[in-house]
C-alpha cells in the first residue's frame, strides 16, 4: 500500500506517475465532455472557492458529521459499527461514534450508513439525491489516510457535490427511478464520493477518467429499499454503499489500475446502459459557475425530505393562530404523488407523515428523539390525533419540489391553510449558521457530550485552518 511518505516523494500523488508501457498506443481519445470534466476535476484541489460556497460547504460538512454521530446510536449505525469492528483492517480511519479504527473503505461504509440512519442528512432536490451521507464519509476516510489539510478536504467535498448531482441530472429525474426503478441516491453518491476521493488523492485528468470508469462500473442500487422496514438497507443504499464504492474506485486507480478513458461515450458506455436519451453535455453544464452544494438543502427537521414542508407549514400555522391538538377536527396534507408515496403510512416513525403530523399537533414541534421513538407509534393518545390526518396525493404538486399544502379544520369550524413553497434549509429559505449549529449541537451532545460537540462545531467552522483532518478523530469517537 502506498504510504503518505511515498506519495509525497512521488511528487504529491499518483497523478505524477507515468502511463503504463504501451498505454498510449492502445488508448482511445476521450470525447469533449470527458476531456472537459476530467480536467476540471483534476484542478479542483487547487481552485479557489467563493466565500459563500466555502461557508455553505462548512455547514454541510458539519451537518453530515452530526448525522454520523447521532446515527451511530440508531439500529443502522450500530449494525455498521459491528461490521467495521468485526471486519477489522489497518487502523487508518475513524468510525464515528465508536472506538473503532479500521481501513478507509470499511470506515467510509460504516460512517455512510450512520450518516443516513436518522433522516437528518442533507438532500439535493434537483438530482433526487442525498449527497452528504456518501461524499463526506468517503472524503474523510481518504483525508485521514493521506493526512489532508482542511482547505484541501473542503474542496474535495465541493467537487463531490458538483459531480454526483450532475450525473443524476444528466440521466434524467425522476425517470431514472420511476421508469427504470434505479436508486438515484446511490448513483449520485458513488460518483460524488469517487470525485471527492480522487481529488483528495491528487489525480491528474487521465487518472480522473479511470476513476469515473470504476465509479460507473460500481453504480448500482434499486428502489426496493423502499420496502425496508428497519432503515438498514436504505442507509446502505444511500450512504454506505456509494461511499465505499466511490472510495474503492479512487484507491484502485491510486494503486495503479487503469481503465477505459471515456466511460460516457463509445460502445456500451454508461449513458447508453443507463439512460440512452440523456445528453452527456449536462454533466459539465456550468461547472465552476454553479456549485451544487449551494443548491443542497439542510434539513431543519430530522425526518424524511417530503415531510419537511408539511412540518414547516404546521409550525407557521401554530405561530399565526395557536391551537391545541384536541381542538383540531381534521388535517389534510397535500403532496406531489411521488413524494406522498414515499411517506404514506410507513412503519418507521421518521418517514411516516401521518405519525409525525400527529406528533407536531401534540408536541408543537418534532424533536430528533420524537422522530425516532418507535414505541410511541402505538401510543393511544397519539393514534387518536393520527386518525385526523389525511394525506392527499395532488397531481398539481407533481410539478414542484418539496412543496406542501396543509389544511386544518378546527373543532369550531375555523379553516386554516398554509402552503410551503420554500422549505426551511433550502436555497430559497436557508438556515443561517446559528440554526445549523443549534441543530448539530442537539444531535451530537447526547452522544459525545457538550464539550466535545462544541469543539467539533468550532473545528469544522474553522476547517480551513486545519493542518491534518485526523485531528478530529478524538472528538468524533467515544468509548465502545
Amino acid at each position: 500500500m502506498l504510504t503518505r511518505r511515498g506519495l509525497l516523494q512521488a511528487g504529491g500523488a499518483i497523478a505524477a506517475a507515468a502511463l503504463p508501457p504501451g498505454r498510449e498506443a492502445t488508448a482511445q481519445p476521450a470525447g469533449p465532455v470527458m476531456t472537459t470534466l476530467s480536467a476540471y476535476m483534476s484542478n479542483a484541489r487547487e481552485r479557489a472557492l467563493p466565500d459563500d460556497v466555502i461557508e455553505k460547504a462548512k455547514h454541510h460538512v458539519l451537518d453530515t458529521f452530526a448525522a454520523m454521530v447521532s446515527g451511530s446510536e440508531l439500529a443502522p449505525g450500530r449494525a455498521a459499527i459491528r461490521f467495521a469492528r468485526a471486519y477489522g483492517g489497518a487502523p487508518i480511519a475513524t468510525v464515528v461514534g465508536s472506538d473503532v479504527l479500521c481501513g478507509p473503505i470499511e470506515a467510509a461504509l460504516a460512517n455512510g450508513v450512520s450518516a443516513q440512519a436518522d433522516e437528518t442528512d442533507d438532500s439535493h432536490a434537483p438530482s433526487l439525491s442525498h449527497p452528504g451521507c456518501a461524499i463526506v464519509p468517503a472524503a474523510f476516510a481518504i483525508a485521514e489516510q493521506l493526512g489532508l489539510g482542511g482547505s484541501h478536504f473542503l474542496r474535495t467535498v465541493v467537487l463531490g457535490y458538483d459531480i454526483g448531482a450532475r450525473i443524476n441530472m444528466c440521466l434524467g429525474i425522476p425517470g431514472l427511478s420511476v421508469e427504470l426503478h434505479r436508486s438515484t441516491h446511490s448513483i449520485a453518491g458513488v460518483f460524488g464520493a469517487a470525485a471527492a476521493a480522487g481529488s483528495a488523492a491528487g489525480f491528474d485528468a487521465q487518472h480522473m477518467r479511470w476513476l469515473l470508469d470504476y465509479a460507473a462500473q460500481q453504480s448500482s442500487g434499486i428502489l426496493a429499499w423502499q420496502r425496508d422496514t428497519d432503515h438498514i438497507e436504505k442507509a446502505f443504499v444511500f450512504g454506505g454503499m456509494p461511499a465505499r464504492s466511490g472510495l474503492t474506485a479512487a484507491l484502485l486507480v491510486r494503486s495503479g489500475w487503469t481503465g477505459i478513458d471515456d466511460i460516457f461515450s463509445g460502445p456500451d458506455n454508461f449513458i447508453l446502459a443507463t439512460a440512452p436519451a440523456a445528453d452527456p453535455a449536462r454533466i459539465i453544464e456550468k461547472l465552476g459557475e454553479r456549485y451544487e452544494i449551494a443548491r443542497t438543502d439542510i434539513k431543519k427537521w430530522s425526518v424524511g425530505s417530503p415531510i419537511q414542508a408539511p412540518l414547516d407549514a404546521l409550525e407557521i400555522l401554530l405561530k399565526k393562530r395557536p391551537f391545541d391538538a384536541d381542538g383540531v377536527q381534521k388535517v389534510v396534507v397535500r403532496l406531489g404523488r411521488r413524494e406522498a408515496s414515499v411517506v404514506n403510512d410507513r412503519d418507521l416513525p421518521d418517514i411516516c407523515l401521518q405519525h409525525l403530523v400527529a406528533v407536531m399537533l401534540m408536541d408543537k414541534t418534532v424533536s430528533f428523539k420524537a422522530a425516532h421513538d418507535v414505541p410511541r407509534m402505538k401510543d393511544a393518545a397519539l393514534l387518536r390525533q393520527r386518525a385526523k390526518v389525511q394525506l392527499v396525493p395532488d397531481p398539481e404538486l407533481d410539478r414542484v419540489v418539496r412543496e406542501a399544502i396543509v389544511e386544518i379544520t378546527l373543532a369550531d369550524g375555523t379553516q386554516l391553510t398554509e402552503r410551503t413553497k420554500a422549505v426551511r434549509g433550502s436555497p430559497n429559505n436557508p438556515m443561517p449558521r446559528e440554526e445549523v449549529v443549534a441543530k448539530c449541537a442537539e444531535l451530537m451532545t447526547p452522544v459525545l457530550g457538550a464539550a466535545k460537540s462544541t469543539e467539533v462545531i468550532e473545528r469544522v467552522l474553522g476547517i480551513e485552518h486545519a493542518v491534518d483532518m485526523r485531528a478530529l478523530r478524538p472528538l468524533l469517537q467515544k468509548a465502545g
